[in-house]
């Protein structure tokens, strides 16, 4: 669940790498992708660079576009587990997908 500890995370990026990345995997999964513009974008570059998966189920951003679930994409395309399970792990992944 995304809370204020992880607001100040994001935004003052004073914490450990995984520690960063779980808060920006606790805003996806929250659907949070209505707040202001600099937490899409940081979403969407977690998701890119392989660091976070898309959200457990779909969200809408602020404009109304669908932002789909993990489950909804094709596997070892951005987003999915297998395509962060290749650029930082099973480990890593196992734990961004319990969250």
């Amino acid at each position: 669940m995304f809370n204020l500890n992880d607001i100040d995370n994001i935004e003052s990026n004073d914490c450990g790498a995984d520690e960063y990345y779980a808060s920006i995997q606790n805003a996806i999964n929250s659907g949070m992708w209505g707040l202001q513009g600099s937490y899409g974008r940081t979403m969407m570059e977690a998701i890119n660079s392989g660091c976070c998966l898309l959200g457990k189920s779909r969200a809408s951003d602020y404009y109304g576009n669908v932002i789909p679930s993990r489950d909804d994409v094709k596997a070892g395309t951005k987003g999915s587990y297998d395509f962060v399970a290749d650029a930082m792990g099973v480990e890593y992944a196992d734990a961004m997908a319990a969250l």
